[in-house]
């Protein structure tokens, strides 16, 4: 144990998680008081009216907080206190599909500041054009967003988010549907992380120029990093850092990240066990956003909706996540 706290980053870790379990035993013997000052009201209501009005108030606020609190206890997961690293893929359909990237890359960025967490750009592949709306198209882009719990709350974002609206690139103002993949990952523990020994000789390390927006070129200089795993198929990439061995490094975190995941959900002990291709997954949506012929944002695991579209692109996306915790 004590190797644990010599290690700086591993050492900041558990003091989060050691803070967040004591704000929860501190909320837990407050909802206690709560209660108990609530027994006592209830009494004095019953023995005369004019307390009944203070009971019913206290208790609907009582109510609300043990809520609340109730939600947070179902973040146990080993990363759910963690930080974490979320990725968004076009799907097919170019101009639409590249545009929708971007949108839901900046409801993802709302939803963060709204939480108080971090949220910076790791890595961003940007379409073949700009577009009519004002954002860059982006074929796919990772982002890492640091704060207590990012992890937890975010990791049922993953899956095939659907839109449906007038194409603002179609001259017939067309329907078009667009698809893009969420992917969500923990940001890893120092342990785990040297727990994933990867072969050089398995790696194949690629360098590029980091670009901005419009394409051009904002560092003369090889910085930006991909590292493709290569019995997986499994790819990372950085080009936020100025050096190349800072993006190496941050891609390589990605990486193991992603091949942490891996692991765990096919119960693989050794690295070498893993066999073939894998690549995100392309399965059925788990929300649909429809803007045309109507208003309509729906969960498709917990069948939760709202017609206030504009309010969840713009971050707000405490109902489905809330719904999907409580699952």
């Amino acid at each position: 144990m004590p190797d644990v706290w010599e290690n700086r980053e591993e050492a900041e870790r558990l003091n989060k998680e050691l803070g967040v379990l004591g704000d929860e035993l501190h909320k837990i013997e407050v909802l206690k008081k709560q209660i108990e000052e609530l027994g006592v009201l209830a009494e004095l209501a019953h023995e005369g009216n004019e307390f009944g009005g203070e009971f019913e108030e206290k208790l609907i606020l009582c109510k609300n907080e043990f809520e609340t609190f109730e939600k947070k206890l179902v973040l146990t997961g080993k990363y759910d206190t963690s930080s974490a690293m979320l990725s968004i893929y076009s799907g097919a359909g170019g101009q639409d599909a590249q545009d929708w990237v971007g949108m839901l890359k900046e409801m993802y960025i709302h939803y963060g500041e709204r939480r108080g967490w971090k949220v910076g750009i790791i890595d961003e592949t940007l379409g073949e054009y700009a577009n009519k709306t004002g954002r860059y198209a982006i074929k796919n882009v990772t982002m890492e967003i640091r704060g207590v719990e990012a992890y937890g709350y975010l990791k049922g974002e993953a899956g095939v988010h659907r839109l449906v609206r007038i194409s603002p690139f179609s001259a017939k103002q067309l329907r078009h549907t667009s698809f893009a993949l969420v992917e969500v990952l923990p940001e890893l523990s120092d342990i785990d992380e040297q727990q994933l020994e990867l072969r050089p000789e398995d790696l194949n390390i690629e360098m590029s120029r980091s670009s901005g927006p419009g394409g051009q070129n904002v560092n003369k200089r090889e910085t930006a990093v991909r590292v493709v795993h290569i019995p997986t198929g499994i790819s990372a990439a950085s080009q936020a850092e100025r050096s190349q061995g800072q993006n190496k490094e941050r891609a390589m975190k990605v990486l193991k990240a992603k091949l942490y995941q891996l692991m765990v959900t096919e119960r693989v002990k050794e690295l070498g066990g893993l066999k073939g291709k894998t690549k995100p997954e392309w399965g059925s949506q788990i929300r649909s956003y429809v803007v045309h012929p109507y208003q309509l944002v729906k969960d498709h695991r917990t069948d939760v909706e709202t017609s206030r579209i504009n309010e969840v692109l713009g971050g707000n996306l405490d109902v489905f996540i809330e719904a999907e915790l409580a699952l």
